[in-house]
């Protein structure tokens, strides 16, 4: 059994950048993430609002930020959690067992991040991979020349309609609102890239024989009308992965949110949560804050 001060769960932004705080305060750092470092981060196509660069590919940042944690902490991939118990010891709080292994930790930090939110009509599930997809740069070379719709109207969705048009694709966005509450720099890009948009529908139905032929969609009138399309990339925003955090105790919000206060601290003694699962302004810059105050936190804990 494999002993650490923290144990960070989760390898985005969040958990990489509570990894290099928690190493560099001199306690041993263990990061696990069941699937590949970066998380859908790695998905990003171009991010503009990072600090330090112009423009970057979210799987560019995620390499970089990689390699200085590694400096700093262990990092293990596809390693699923099976269960985490809270103990009574004189050294250790929490019992962590893997799909791998087993760990004692005097500290957690929850950073699990969220997962792509579905539509939930009929076809979504039907044509998974045969036409629905939810990243557009992991996809989208499939459409090239095709016409697709992106479902959505946030800064992702943008993004991926832009990456989709430069690539050659013929995009068409849905948006079930009457504006986008998109950044304003990215709406303009829209504009100029001259990509459609319909606003004020929703997708009903998706439909086709082998693979994607045509979606159905629903106005705010009340009129239902098809749009032939060969992919659509649904873009509506992420669901908190609290799964771990449910079964630990730990307090969630009305929206399954993690519950944390200033210093990032939950409910339970030495648990600590970052990014994204913990709900606010789902930024990578915002979601690295929080990871350094949750290991200075749990540093300060210890230390007492």
């Amino acid at each position: 059994m494999k002993e650490y001060d923290i144990i960070i769960i989760g390898a985005g932004p969040a958990g990489l950048t509570a990894g290099i705080y928690g190493g560099r305060q001199g306690k041993k750092t263990l990061i696990l993430d069941k699937d590949l470092v970066g998380g859908v981060g790695r998905e990003v196509p171009a991010m503009e609002n990072y600090p330090g660069f112009d423009i970057i590919a979210g799987i560019k940042l995620i390499e970089k930020i990689q390699k200085q944690t590694e400096k700093n902490s262990e990092i293990r991939e596809l390693e699923s959690i099976k269960r985490i118990d809270k103990i009574k010891d004189l050294d250790f709080n929490f019992n962590i067992e893997t799909d791998k292994d087993e760990y004692l930790c005097k500290a957690i930090i929850l950073a699990t991040g969220s997962s792509y939110r579905h539509l939930n009509v009929e076809g979504e599930k039907e044509f998974l991979g045969r036409g629905v997809a939810y990243c557009a740069t992991c996809d989208g070379m499939f459409f090239r020349g095709k016409d697709v719709a992106i479902v959505g109207g946030g800064n992702s969705s943008l993004q991926e309609a832009i990456y989709l048009t430069n690539i050659g694709c013929n995009v068409t966005i849905i948006h079930r609102r009457d504006k986008f509450r998109a950044d304003i720099f990215l709406q303009e890009r829209i504009k100029e890239k001259g990509i459609n948009v319909i606003y004020s529908s929703q997708v009903k139905k998706i439909e086709g024989k082998n693979s994607v032929e045509s979606i159905t969609l629903l106005n705010n009138k009340n009129e239902e009308y098809k749009l032939k399309v060969s992919g659509v990339f649904i873009s509506i925003g992420y669901d908190p992965q609290t799964e771990l955090a449910e079964k630990l105790g730990v307090e969630l919000d009305e929206k399954k949110y993690i519950k944390t206060d200033k210093s990032q601290k939950t409910n339970i003694e030495y648990v600590y949560s970052a990014g994204d699962v913990t709900g606010g302004i789902k930024q990578w810059i915002v979601a690295s804050s929080e990871g350094a105050i949750s290991a200075l936190s749990a540093y300060n804990d210890l230390e007492k």
